[in-house]
Order: C-alpha cells, then sequence, then structure tokens
C-alpha cells in the first residue's frame, strides 16, 4: 500500500461550476458573495475548469481569491476542453448547459500541447502563477489520447514543480480505474459514482485508490440536483437531466428514512461519501452565501448512527459501504 501524496486543507471543497452560470445566471455579486462565505467557513480547497462557463467560473474564482494568502489554498482546474474564438457571441445554455454569451468555444484536446495551452489560459483567467491540482477532464471519447498526451504533459510539469498534482475528473468510475492502475495520478474527482444514491466505485475503483495511494475526491454528491432537497418532485434533476422514475423513487425512499432521524436528505448525503477511506473532500456547488453555510453547517453536524444501521438494513446502502461513526476493524 502507498501512502497517499495529496491532501486538501479542507474536507469541503467549492466547485465552481455553479458561479460559471450553470443552467442559469448568478449575478458576480452572488457568486463573490458565496466564495466569500466559503472562505470565512474554512473552506480551503477550490475547484473550476475552463469548461464552466467558459471560462466565467476561473474569472470569478481567481478574482475572490485575488489576495488571499496563497499558501492557504489549493485550487484545482482542468484540462481536456480548450476555448478557442469564435466569429460572433453565442448563448451557451443549449450547447454548454451555462447561461453566458461568449465569443469561445470548446474544443476537445488532449494532446501535450493542448494541455499546456489550455493551463497557460487557465493561470491568466485565475490571476494564478500556478495551481495546485490539474485534472484530466472527461476524456471517456478520448482514453488513448489522455493517456498518451495529457498524462505525460502533466506528469513533466509535476516533475518540474509546476504543479503539485494530477488528477482524472469524470462521471464514471471505470476509466479512472485504469487511469489509476496505469498511470502515476494522484487524485481522482469522482461526479456522481459513489453517493447516498449510488455507489458504483465500490468495489474495484476505491479500494485500488487506497492500495496506490490515490486519493477520492467525491463531487456531485447530490447526483446533480436529486438529493439535495428533502421533498422529491418529479421535475427533479439527475446526472444533468430529468430525472428518471427509479432514481426519483429510491431518493424519495431515502428521504424518508432521514425523516425519521429528523436528519434533511442533503445532510446524510453529504456526510456518506466522506466515511470510505479512499476519499479526502466532497466538492459542493453554491450559487449563494447560505447554500455553503447550509453544506458547512451540515457537514460539521453529527448524524444518528441508527439512521446509517437503518439504511443497511432497507438495502439501500450496501453492508460494506463505510459510513460515519464506523471504526476500521
Amino acid at each position: 500500500m502507498i501512502a497517499p501524496r495529496f491532501t486538501t486543507p479542507s474536507r469541503l471543497g467549492f466547485g465552481a461550476a455553479t458561479i460559471g452560470n450553470l443552467y442559469r445566471a448568478v449575478t458576480e455579486e452572488a457568486a463573490a458573495e458565496a466564495l466569500d462565505a466559503a472562505w470565512q467557513l474554512g473552506v480551503r480547497y477550490f475547484d473550476t475548469a475552463p469548461h464552466y462557463g467558459l471560462g466565467l467560473s476561473e474569472r470569478r474564482l481567481g478574482s475572490a481569491l485575488a489576495g488571499r494568502p496563497r499558501h492557504e489554498f489549493v485550487v484545482s482546474t482542468k484540462v481536456g476542453r480548450r476555448l478557442d474564438p469564435r466569429d460572433a457571441p453565442v448563448n451557451d445554455l443549449e450547447e454548454g448547459g451555462y447561461a453566458v454569451e461568449s465569443c469561445l468555444r470548446r474544443v476537445w484536446d488532449f494532446s501535450a500541447d493542448g494541455v499546456r495551452r489550455t493551463l497557460d489560459d487557465s493561470l491568466s483567467r485565475l490571476g494564478l502563477d500556478h495551481v495546485d491540482v490539474v485534472y484530466i477532464h472527461d476524456p471517456d471519447d478520448h482514453v488513448e489520447e489522455a493517456l498518451s498526451g495529457a498524462y505525460p504533459a502533466l506528469a513533466a510539469l509535476r516533475d518540474q514543480g509546476v504543479i503539485r498534482a494530477i488528477g482524472i475528473g469524470m462521471n464514471q468510475w471505470e476509466v479512472p480505474a485504469r487511469f489509476v492502475a496505469e498511470t502515476d495520478i494522484d487524485v481522482v474527482m469522482l461526479a456522481g459514482r459513489y453517493t447516498l444514491h449510488e455507489q458504483p466505485a465500490l468495489e474495484e475503483l476505491l479500494p485500488r485508490c487506497v492500495e496506490r495511494g490515490v486519493r477520492v475526491v467525491a463531487a456531485a454528491v447530490f447526483n446533480t440536483g436529486l438529493l439535495s432537497a428533502t421533498e422529491i418532485g418529479d421535475d427533479a434533476r439527475y446526472n444533468f437531466t430529468s430525472a428518471p422514475r427509479g432514481p426519483i423513487l429510491r431518493a424519495r425512499r431515502l428521504a424518508e428514512v432521514c425523516r425519521r432521524h429528523d436528519v434533511a436528505l442533503p445532510h446524510a448525503a453529504l456526510q456518506f461519501p466522506l466515511a470510505h477511506p479512499a476519499v479526502e473532500a466532497v466538492v459542493v456547488g453554491a450559487r449563494s452565501a447560505q447554500h455553503i453555510a447550509d453544506d458547512a453547517g451540515w457537514l460539521a453536524t453529527p448524524i444518528p448512527d441508527a439512521l446509517w444501521a437503518d439504511l443497511r438494513d432497507e438495502g439501500l446502502i450496501p453492508a460494506n459501504a463505510p459510513v460515519p461513526g464506523d471504526h476500521p476493524a
């Protein structure tokens, strides 16, 4: 077993997709207030990407961090989608899911040159001379190029001390498991595949990460909306789209067990992934100061052991999934 090389300064991370106007606009003031509240609440890990609002997320995050002590926080961004100019501004909501008007367009690029160019552009938008972590972002259809181009380029930057850690960030577990086995990455950002709702990464990816000393950052712990409220409506979102009936019914069962113990469903959803020994932190998005305050409060408030026992008894979480309060053998 290899000792982990990557750590975050806080167990709660700020996911900056939402302040890139994911699905709907967030004002400059609301974005700044959310980021300032996160800092005041002790959040010191901030994640962004060029993809998020075609650079808007990176610019807003950089503005919020300007003047903060650089040694106190960790920033991660991503490579794989290069931003190129287009002839005229286009509203990105339908194409990319972000409510922004922009003269930029995304171009898939996992080449070594693309990685260096994308990272240089991100540093300019962030106003930083370095980022701590760079994730290879969503190489679902570009695995071989990511392995032969992006990863070696990032490994060279890590060797030179330009970046601290290399990661892969995806909405699936299978390709990250391959990267953990075949490369020397430091961290996996796993979006939606180890949550209170579903745990497909439990049997293979997470044990492999523990064995290899690779840390996991759990993202999309509310499955992009499904677990973010105490009442799950028929219009709930799941995996960035309208939720099918099956996930809605399962989420309602989870919510009912939580209600028996006077616990909000998102409270349990936020704490569950952190119980696994592979998981370093959870990253959540916030559109307002109140959103991040709610998350920080839930993370700090203990949950009765009986809730986890009931979830296991009703088959809603696997018997071998670690839960808060478990003690290693």
